[in-house]
């Protein structure tokens, strides 16, 4: 077998499957594309999930791709042992509904054994234990001798994770001799030793569970293929470890010649050498695919790589900065594969010593501190380090706490996890309220923005231009300024040139898209930045934008469109109102958006429902007139002699954009302006004619504050769609009231007019139900004094009715006092009344209530002459009368 390098392997695979009917892919990104369950791309199938559930049409049924993948779920044991390593490449053919296992499974041995010339006799399939069909292609079609094929469980040869398709599998291990094994007679396939090494597993998706161990059979089966390649270059090169294979020993040998020190001689260096050679592979691609240190998801694990390898580099005594000259290495030895590695060279030079320069700032102190940290919990016979040191190592030298946990557990010391917790959480909430003390001193609150550099400028064009070419001159996330921008990542990018307006003068900022040839940014956003910098708010759809690229800065044409429609309207508005309120109308605000418009003016009382129709009337007149909008740039004074119109307040420079629809084409300023219907000093943008409204529509006018009033309106397809909304809504309401829309406001008025009479007709009936309650209730009356006190109760009466009764029997009784409580609804209401004499003598109608409604649960009060309230317990109702009775007694006694 000839020792064939990594390079050569991905070669003749790619083209193996390519000459078989496979399209060929190039490797896609380390980050996930629109898929939030991973952090970082780790398996050849991963970033082809779309098209295995069906979310998406594969371009072509059959696909083979060598994909570029980190796993760093066990990164505290890389270097420990040649197994583990976070970078690897997964070789892979797949098949989507077209060919299945025999065909799988041929391929697989054609591959191995003629195309890379592999001893067949070396090499051991297994299967399924229920999987006969795949034992007999292999037994039957491929020759293997059943005694050489395996069967194992489904927890080595079924995959399947929870809901979705699934499926048995079957491995090609291959033999590597008795010199990796363990001596053990029995060793044999499945042995935990190095003898026998998986190289190649084809995964046959046939089934589809529903989450709760049911399974069926898929109409449509597919193949999900995956062979390491630094594993078949272990095989074909008959090398010890991935280690050992010819790209990554070129990278090891490196950074032995760096240190100094040899490779195979002492266990701590060789776990040293291992984890600089595997991390710094990581670090350089996933630089290559955007991904920034950062101190949260990806950019936390690129950090923790890449500090993790400077600090073993430390340990092997290489002195100063020394990651970028590794990742040269990386880039020449990979770049056959993935080209991209030499084209983004720079960029990824460039940011790892950024971030490497940063860690050595601190790391030299921090070990030494951390050295005494230690000595001292020895002198004390401690092992476990305080949630404060720990904090401080963090906080203050840049340690990130898994490298402390991994230097203390090489000692086996450990650290205070809650306490480490507790103290950041506590200089968290210290910062923060210090910080936004000394933010608010300067009358606003700090942002990532502040970090940028001040003589960044950016020019708009979009006056004009619905489109641009520009350059990316500067990148944020939410907090820091980094630069790139990778797929799904939030973020503001500036350039030094924009068809997009930013937010200003009331005119919400544009939307749209930004693209450069690595990745696509959706812009929600415009906003204007301190300086003269423009930031373009938004996310990364796809790919990846980094600093300096070239980029084509797009607006959202539509939004940008009705946006136009309703701040010209807003021109229109202001005059109008001008011409059916006075001159006395001065803008106050305004909010122009896609959606609708918000205009603030000055005016002394509610506009009259006709006022409100003559403003519309006019606007939609000159609309319809199609006056042109023009702009012209001129001087100060100049536009002084123009009459236009300013915002009261406003701030403006030598030159101005005087904004005029329907100026002629007189030479003369004035006498061309004083044509126009409006004129007004404007930076926004607007429609080229007013005819582009189409119209406009005024929903509501209100007061905002003293002497202000606010109109908000639509325009244009938005007046459209609320007519249409209107509609739906009236012919909704026809089916209910049973009618057609044009006799809607007759069956409304009948209707009305039914209500009337019925309410009446039921006041009354309620009425005659109290009274008849009361009974012969002239009987419960008693005298004090000469005035006369009727204290009862009555079943089912709500307020109003009480209030009715009571109103009756004061005039029965002529001079006295009458309380009379209900249970209505679970609910008792009370009221008290008293004639004015029955006041004059004494008599409390409030007072009376606060005797008798706290008995009931209650509490009220009122007038001496007309009170009420309200409880909450009915059963107490008797002992209230009998409380009433006295209290009523007591006032006129």
């Amino acid at each position: 077998m000839k020792k064939y390098g990594v390079n050569e392997l991905r070669k003749m695979f790619l083209d193996y499957f390519e000459e078989n009917g496979h399209l060929r892919l190039n490797s896609f990104s380390l980050v996930p594309q629109n898929d939030k369950s991973l952090l970082l791309i780790n398996s050849g199938m991963a970033p082809l999930k779309p098209y295995f559930t069906g979310a998406e049409i594969p371009p072509r049924n059959r696909v083979t791709t060598c994909q570029k993948c980190i796993r760093t779920g066990d990164i505290e044991n890389v270097g420990k042992t040649a197994r583990h390593g976070t970078f690897f490449e997964m070789l892979g053919n797949f098949s989507f509904g077209d060919y299945f296992k025999e065909e799988a499974i041929g391929f697989t041995w054609e591959f191995l054994t003629e195309k890379v010339g592999i001893d067949k006799d070396r090499l051991y399939p297994s299967v399924f234990e229920d999987d006969d069909e795949a034992f007999e292609i292999w037994n039957k079609k491929i020759g293997i001798p059943a005694e050489r094929i395996s069967r194992f469980g489904r927890a080595d040869n079924f995959w399947e994770h929870g809901e979705g398709a699934c499926g048995p599998c079957s491995e090609v291990y291959y033999d590597r001799g008795e010199k990796y094994g363990c001596g053990k007679p029995d060793c044999k396939v499945g042995c935990d030793c190095d003898r026998y090494m998986e190289i190649w597993n084809d995964v046959f998706s046939q089934f589809y569970n529903d989450g709760k161990g049911n399974y069926t059979e898929l109409e449509k089966k597919n193949i999900d293929t995956g062979m390491g390649l630094e594993r078949l270059a272990c095989v074909c090169q008959d090398v010890d470890s991935m280690f050992d294979v010819d790209t990554m020993k070129s990278l090891r040998d490196h950074v032995c010649s760096l240190s100094g020190k040899s490779y195979g001689n002492d266990y701590q260096t060789d776990v040293s050498l291992r984890v600089v050679t595997d991390h710094i592979r990581s670090v350089t691609f996933m630089v290559s695919d955007g991904i920034m240190p950062e101190n949260s998801g990806r950019g936390y694990v690129l950090r923790r790589l890449l500090r993790r390898a400077s600090r073993h580099g430390r340990l092997l005594g290489i002195q100063g900065a020394f990651l970028t000259e590794l990742a040269k290495t990386v880039i020449e030895g990979s770049k056959d594969g993935y080209p991209e590695l030499e084209e983004k060279k720079d960029f990824i030079l460039k940011n790892i010593a950024k971030e490497e320069e940063q860690f050595n700032k601190t790391i030299d102190q921090g070990l030494a501190i951390l050295a005494k940290m230690e000595d001292e919990m020895k002198a004390a016979g401690e092992t476990v380090l305080s949630g404060d040191n720990a904090f401080k190592l963090y906080d203050t030298f840049g340690f990130p706490i898994d490298l402390t946990e991994e230097i203390l557990a090489e000692k086996n010391m450990s650290y205070d996890v809650e306490g480490f917790e507790k103290a950041k959480k506590a200089a968290k909430d210290l910062s923060s309220g210090t910080y936004k003390g000394a933010e608010k001193m300067a009358g606003r609150d700090r942002n990532v923005y502040d970090d940028l550099p001040l003589d960044l400028e950016t020019a708009f064009v979009g006056y004009t231009n619905s489109k641009c070419d520009a350059v990316i001159t500067a990148l944020t996330t939410e907090t820091t300024v980094v630069d790139a921008l990778t797929s799904g990542q939030n973020g503001t990018v500036v350039t030094d040139v924009t068809a997009l307006y930013g937010t200003m003068g009331g005119q919400v900022g544009d939307k749209g898209v930004i693209t450069t040839k690595d990745g696509e940014f959706v812009v929600t956003e415009t906003i204007h930045l301190t300086g003269k910098k423009i930031g373009h708010v938004g996310y990364v759809k796809s790919g990846m934008l980094k600093v300096g690229d070239a980029a084509s800065v797009k607006v959202d044409e539509e939004s940008h469109a009705a946006t136009c429609k309703n701040h010209s309207a807003t021109h229109l508005l202001q005059k109008a109102l001008k011409t059916v309120l006075g001159n006395h109308v001065e803008q106050k605000g305004s909010y122009v958006s896609p959606d609708r418009l918000r205009f603030d003016f000055s005016h002394f009382e509610a506009l009259t429902k006709e006022q409100i129709e003559e403003a519309e009337a006019i606007v939609n007149r000159e609309i319809a007139k199609g006056l042109p909008v023009v702009t012209d740039e001129m001087a100060i004074a100049d536009a002084k002699k123009t009459g236009a119109m300013a915002l009261f307040g406003e701030k403006y420079g030598e030159s101005v954009r005087v904004v005029s629809m329907g100026k002629s084409d007189k030479a003369e300023i004035e006498e061309a302006f004083a044509d126009a219907f409006s004129v007004e000093l404007c930076g926004g943008t607007h429609v080229s004619n007013t005819s582009s409204i189409q119209q406009i529509k005024i929903l509501s006018e209100s007061g905002v504050a003293a002497g202000v009033r606010r109109i908000e309106a639509l325009t244009g397809t938005g007046v459209i769609k609320y007519y249409a909304e209107l509609e739906a809504k009236l012919v909704e309401a026809a089916k209910l009231l049973k009618t057609t829309p044009n006799e809607v406001v007759a069956k409304i008025t009948n209707l009305q007019k039914e209500l009337k009479e019925t309410s009446s007709e039921l006041e009354s009936l309620k009425a005659k139900a109290a009274k008849d309650s009361l009974g012969n209730v002239m009987d419960a009356v008693i005298e004090t004094n000469g005035i006369k006190i009727l204290v009862t109760a009555v079943a089912g009466v709500d307020m109003n009715g009480l209030r009715d009764l009571g109103d009756s029997l004061k005039d029965k009784l002529s001079d006295g006092v009458v309380v009379l409580l209900s249970d209505k609804d679970g609910k008792v209401n009370i009221v008290a009344m008293a004639t004015d004499s029955a006041v004059k003598a004494g008599a409390h109608a409030g007072n009376l209530i606060k005797a008798v409604a706290p008995i009931v649960g209650g509490n009220g009060g009122g007038r001496p002459n007309m009170a009420q309230a309200g409880g909450k317990d009915a059963s107490k109702i008797d002992a209230a009368v009998a409380a009433g009775i006295e209290a009523a007694k007591a006032q006129l006694g």
